[in-house]
């Protein structure tokens, strides 16, 4: 067993993993950065954007980068970058020679310089400015390293997915991902983001698209808004949204009828499949629209504009008044947003910031409409005899189901943790609860013998222990074959002796789960030894493995399976 110091600070973490996604939305949201703002290309060090300028400072103390935003930075000590307003002298007459940033015919710094730069100070200091960033080499150009870590440069255009998944679209199209337990940068998915192959007639091009089930929208460079309701077999006659590209379009799941759309300082909505368009732009007409997206239960539609993100609420699925839109506050100031996205739970707003990358926090909308969602990975799985949940969006005062308490462990503004009591049976929990405002509310909760969760951080990286050294494995940090892994869980349904709900799990002999727990990695089974209630903690289970003598060096799946029902995956590394 790991020390009950380690298992400590573990937990600590655990009770506010999910609550420190938006505490306080009322006054402000907390947002979390999702990644950084470099890419892990390959390359003599992690890129960024284009850099068209470089160029040092008269007495070479300081390095001056003008982005092709047309944004200045400067550093002093080659490790941290702030805002500059200096203009930059005439282009250097210095040209790097192609051997100097080739390594087998092949470029590493990304392609060919824009802009090269020689320090005063010293001719073998030399800095070079092209579309993957800024790198400097310190040996006339034998050598180099990128300065791009902390220059706010990261090329993304859009969100193409949000959640325990992230993935980006970079300049060109490719797609980046931000991978669990990932600390480089975005890596490079292999992937490029495709336009569809519809047949809308040569004057019709393609700026953005979206579908959902059969509906097919296609927003063109000229303004107009087209529909289809057969997968894009037909379409309906334009709608001409505004005189500039259409920007975004939002379908919303499950409901191909329903869409949103902008071009340049409006937004407009169907609930037709595009047989009328409704212009919403009310008061939001002070920035162009970049990126929308809506919660079809509440009614909340958000967006992504170059002065800031909004919300308004209205009925998606009728008619019904234009609505005020209203700020969302606490990103960084003085940034251009560029999109935004749910996930596809509808529990987290991620946006996207141009050159500062992505942050995410609890949707405002989870205030107005609380959901239960299990605590340790966010998901809408059903419960089980002692698992944790979370109400996101409430503060609650009580809940009960029948004539069953369910124990408050945790409250704020946002969020409320509580365990199911053991003595549940049924296949579902109509759960009641109570906030601090003394309104009640009621929500029907699925069921299971067993629904096992792992506990994840909010990248998608697993908390997993070394079991013979008692320290967490590092998201990344690669597990030896024949090594033992203790998982925390919850969900594992009822124990042995039975124990109490809502009190912490005994130090010794801890209670074993009574339904049978399987693991599987590299989806074949592996041997489980324990499966108990984490000692010490209320909620948790701690189960342990022992690898195979003999592994599949790499990536590998892993997840647990107790009463027929399976965890959410997660990704190890294995090393023999």
């Amino acid at each position: 067993m790991c020390p009950s110091a380690t298992v400590r600070k573990i937990f600590q973490v655990a009770t506010l993993v999910w609550a420190g996604a938006g505490i306080l939305y009322a006054q402000l949201p907390a947002w979390r950065r999702v990644g950084n703002t470099v890419v892990d290309a390959g390359l003599a060090g992690t890129a960024g954007g284009a850099v068209d300028r470089v160029w040092y400072s008269p007495d070479g103390s300081r390095l001056f980068a003008r982005l092709r935003s047309g944004a200045t930075f400067s550093t002093g000590d080659f490790e941290s970058w702030q805002p500059a307003n200096a203009e930059p002298p005439a282009p250097s007459l210095f040209r790097l020679q192609a051997g100097m940033i080739q390594y087998r015919g092949k470029s590493i710094l990304g392609g060919a310089p824009i802009d090269t730069a020689v320090s005063p100070r010293d001719s073998d200091e030399i800095v070079a400015g092209n579309a993957a960033g800024v790198w400097r080499s310190l040996d006339g150009g034998n050598s180099w390293v990128g300065l791009n870590d902390a220059l706010p440069n990261l090329p993304a255009t859009r969100i193409a997915e949000a959640g325990r998944r992230t993935r980006l679209v970079l300049d060109g199209g490719v797609e980046a991902e931000w991978m669990p337990g990932a600390s480089a940068g975005w890596t490079l998915t292999g992937s490029r983001s495709m336009k569809p192959d519809w047949k809308l007639g040569a004057e019709s091009q393609v700026a953005v698209s979206a579908t959902s089930g059969e509906g097919a929208y296609a927003g063109t460079v000229d303004g107009r808004v087209l529909a289809s309701i057969d997968s894009g077999r037909t379409w309906r006659p334009g709608y001409r949204l505004g005189e500039g590209s259409v920007a975004a379009i939002a379908a919303i799941p499950g409901e191909p009828r329903i869409a949103l759309a902008s071009a340049g300082r409006r937004v407009a909505r169907t609930m037709n499949g595009g047989l009328f368009w409704d212009d919403i732009t009310a008061n939001l007409a002070g920035a162009p629209v970049t990126g929308l997206a809506a919660d079809l239960s509440t009614g909340a539609i958000y967006a992504a504009t170059r002065g800031g993100i909004f919300v308004t609420y209205t009925d998606l699925r009728s008619a019904s008044p234009v609505t005020e839109w209203q700020p969302i506050a606490g990103l960084p100031s003085g940034v251009a947003p560029l999109d935004v996205k749910l996930d596809s739970e509808g529990n987290q707003i991620f946006v996207l910031l141009e050159g500062h990358g992505v942050f995410a926090t609890l949707a405002p909308h989870r205030f107005r409409e609380p959901k239960v969602v299990n605590a340790l990975d966010g998901s809408g799985r059903a419960a089980a005899p002692g698992t944790l949940l979370s109400v996101l969006g409430a503060r609650l005062t009580s809940a009960r189901s029948g004539n069953l308490e369910f124990p408050i462990l945790a409250a704020t503004d946002s969020e409320t943790q509580l365990q199911v009591p053991f003595a549940v049976s049924g296949t579902s929990l109509a759960l009641a609860f109570v906030d601090a405002r003394a309104a009640r509310r009621e929500v029907q909760v699925a069921l299971r013998t067993a629904s096992p969760a792992i506990f994840m951080d909010h990248d998608g990286t697993p908390i997993l222990l070394d079991a013979d050294r008692g320290v967490l494995i590092e998201g990344g940090r690669a597990v030896e074959a024949g090594s033992r892994i203790q998982i925390l869980a919850t969900g594992l349904g009822r124990v042995t002796p039975d124990w109490p709900t809502g009190l912490a799990a005994p130090a010794d002999n801890p209670p074993k789960v009574v339904e049978a727990v399987r693991v599987y990695v590299d989806r074949q089974p592996v041997k489980v030894t324990r499966a108990t209630l984490a000692p010490g903690y209320v909620g948790f289970y701690l189960v342990e493995i022992e690898l195979p003598a003999v592994v599949n060096a790499g990536p590998a799946e892993l997840y647990v399976e107790a009463a027929g029902q399976q965890s959410g995956r997660v990704t190890i590394h294995l090393v023999q």
